[in-house]
């Protein structure tokens, strides 16, 4: 049984900075990666980035330079530090349990989403 549980979000001005934790129990055979994603309103889920368990990593165009994804592999638990955050980033934040090869997919198992949001 595979749960993921997030938890860090608020609200913040834009300029300011967030990070997301998403603690994960269980396993799934293949799944290399751990991944956020976002849902803003009226809009489909799209990739915010992905990391696999030796660190490699990858992002979409829109937040690359201003998120890092990082491992806390002592503790299960994979980062999402968020700075430089635009009203644009508004949104539920998911964290998911998946592959990466060479780009990010995502697997069968979310994370209940965190919501974000940014003022202007």
């Amino acid at each position: 049984q595979v749960q993921l549980v997030e938890s860090g979000g608020g609200l913040v001005q834009a300029g300011g900075s967030l990070r997301l934790s998403c603690a994960a129990s269980g396993s799934i055979f293949g799944a290399n990666a751990m991944g956020w994603y976002r849902q803003a309103p009226g809009k489909q889920r799209e990739l915010v980035g992905c990391i696999t368990s030796d660190g490699s990593t990858g992002y979409a165009g829109s937040v690359k330079g201003r998120f890092t994804i990082s491992n806390v592999n002592a503790k299960n638990t994979v980062n999402l530090q968020m700075n430089s955050l635009k009203p644009e980033d508004t949104a539920v934040y998911y964290c998911n349990l998946g592959y990466y090869y060479g780009y990010c997919v995502a697997g069968a198992y979310w994370g209940q989403g965190t919501q974000v949001t940014v003022s202007s």
